[in-house]
C-alpha cells in the first residue's frame, strides 16, 4: 500500500508539472520568435525541470545535478541558451513530460477516483430518479446494473495496484532524457582534465614568480642590508663619529627589504582577505583606484580562501587595466551569488577595444579562475563599455 501511495503522488505530482511544461513550451516558442526573450524565460523553464529532477530524486533515489547557469553578457548568452546541450536537453524534458507526464497522471488520479466511485454508485442509484451514471458514462438504474460494479471495481483495484510500475517506467523515463549523455560526460572529463592542467602550470608559474621576486629582490635587499651592517661595525670601530650615518643607511635599506617581503605575502595571500572578507576586502580596492568605482555587493559571509583570492585577483586585475588603459570616468564592480556561484563583474565607461592578446592579465584571470573550476568572460567592443565576468562555484 505504502508503494502505491508514494506511486500515486510521484504521477500526481508529475501530472502538476506537465500541465505548467505545456504553459512552458507555450513561454519557450514564444522566445525562439522572440529571440531577446529567450535569456529571461530560460532561468524560470528551467526551475520547473529542476522540479522535476528533485521529484525523481525524492521518489527513486536518482540524483540528477541541475546544470550550471549560462553566464556571459546578457546579448550572447540568446545564443548560448540555444547552442547550450543542457538547455536543448530541458527542452526534450518539457515536450516528453508534457505528453507522458499528462497521461500517467490522469490515470494515477482518474483509475483510484473512478474505484472509490463504483461503490458509491451502486449503492446510491435508487435513491436518485433515474439512477446515476457513473465514472465510465454508463447509467445505474437497476440492482443488476450496481452488481456490474463489483467487476468493474476489481479492474480497478489491479490497475491501481500496477501505479508503481507506471511511475517507475516515468522515473526511468526521467533519468534517461534529464541525465547528460555519456559524451557529455567524457568532454566534461577532458575539460576537468584541460583545467587541472592549466591550474598546475599556474601554480609552477606563480612559484616561479614568489621564487624570483623573493631571489631578485628581497634577498638582494637583504644582502645590502648585511653588507651595510658589516660598514657599520667597521666604521663604528674606526670612526664612531660617522657609525650613525651608516646605522641609518642599514635601517632605511631593512625597511625596503621588510616592504619587498610584504608585498610578496600580499601577492600570495592578500592580508585584507583574512581581516574584511571578501566584499570588505574589494571595497578597500575600489577605495584606491585612480578611476571612481562603486560596489555593489550583497552579504556574501566567508567563502572557501581560494574562491576569494581568485575573485579579488580579478578584482584588482580588471580595476588596474581601467585605471591604466581604458580612459573610463567611472567604474563598477558587483558582487552575488546565485545558485552556489559567485559572479563578480567589473566594467568601466572608457574607449573600450581591450586586446586580450596585449597583457590585459586576463590569462592570469582565466587560470586562477578555471582552477577553481569557474570562467571569466571579456567584452570590450570599440567604444566600450569594457566588462569582466568572473564566475565562480562557492561549495557551499
Amino acid at each position: 500500500m505504502k508503494r502505491i501511495w508514494a506511486a500515486l503522488v510521484y504521477l500526481a505530482t508529475g501530472l502538476l508539472t506537465a500541465i505548467a511544461s505545456w504553459l512552458a513550451i507555450g513561454v519557450l516558442l514564444l522566445s525562439v520568435v522572440v529571440l531577446p526573450l529567450l535569456p529571461i524565460t530560460a532561468p524560470y523553464i528551467r526551475r520547473i525541470v529542476d522540479f522535476d529532477r528533485r521529484r525523481l530524486a525524492r521518489f527513486a533515489g536518482v540524483e540528477v545535478q541541475s546544470p550550471p547557469p549560462l553566464d556571459g553578457p546578457w546579448l550572447h548568452r540568446a545564443q548560448g541558451v540555444l547552442a547550450d546541450p543542457h538547455s536543448r536537453r530541458d527542452g526534450l524534458w518539457l515536450i516528453t513530460h508534457a505528453v507522458v507526464g499528462t497521461l500517467l497522471g490522469s490515470i494515477a488520479i482518474g483509475i483510484p477516483g473512478a474505484l472509490i466511485q463504483q461503490p458509491v454508485v451502486a449503492l446510491t442509484w435508487w435513491t436518485v430518479p433515474g439512477g446515476v451514471e457513473n465514472s465510465f458514462g454508463v447509467r445505474v438504474d437497476s440492482w443488476a446494473m450496481a452488481f456490474l460494479s463489483v467487476p468493474i471495481a476489481i479492474v480497478l483495484v489491479l490497475i491501481t495496484m500496477q501505479l508503481p510500475r507506471l511511475a517507475h517506467f516515468d522515473a526511468r523515463l526521467a533519468a534517461k532524457v534529464l541525465a547528460a549523455p555519456k559524451a557529455s560526460l567524457e568532454k566534461r572529463l577532458a575539460e576537468v582534465v584541460a583545467t587541472r592542467a592549466a591550474a598546475l602550470q599556474a601554480h609552477g608559474a606563480e612559484l616561479r614568480r614568489i621564487e624570483r621576486n623573493l631571489h631578485d629582490g628581497t634577498q638582494n635587499k637583504l644582502v645590502g642590508v648585511v653588507m651595510m651592517l658589516g660598514i657599520a661595525e667597521r666604521t663604528l670601530k674606526q670612526n664612531p663619529d660617522n657609525a650613525a650615518q651608516a646605522l641609518l643607511r642599514a635601517q632605511d635599506a631593512a625597511g625596503d627589504a621588510l616592504e619587498e617581503l610584504r608585498n610578496v605575502v600580499r601577492s600570495i595571500h592578500p592580508p585584507v582577505l583574512d581581516d574584511l572578507g571578501l566584499d570588505g576586502a574589494i571595497q578597500a580596492l575600489a577605495a584606491r583606484c585612480p578611476v571612481p568605482c562603486v560596489l555593489t555587493a550583497e552579504p556574501l559571509g566567508r567563502l572557501p580562501a581560494a574562491v576569494e583570492a581568485a575573485a579579488y585577483f580579478a578584482v584588482a586585475e580588471a580595476l588596474t587595466n581601467v585605471a591604466k588603459h581604458s580612459g573610463a570616468q567611472r567604474a563598477w564592480v558587483s558582487l552575488n551569488i546565485i545558485n552556489e556561484q559567485l559572479t563578480v563583474i567589473v566594467h568601466d565607461d572608457g574607449k573600450g577595444g581591450a586586446d586580450e592578446k596585449q597583457g590585459t592579465g586576463l590569462d592570469g584571470i582565466r587560470g586562477r579562475v578555471a582552477a577553481l573550476d569557474g570562467n571569466a568572460e571579456l567584452t570590450s567592443p570599440e567604444g566600450g563599455p569594457t566588462v569582466l565576468t568572473v564566475v565562480l562555484p562557492v561549495g557551499r
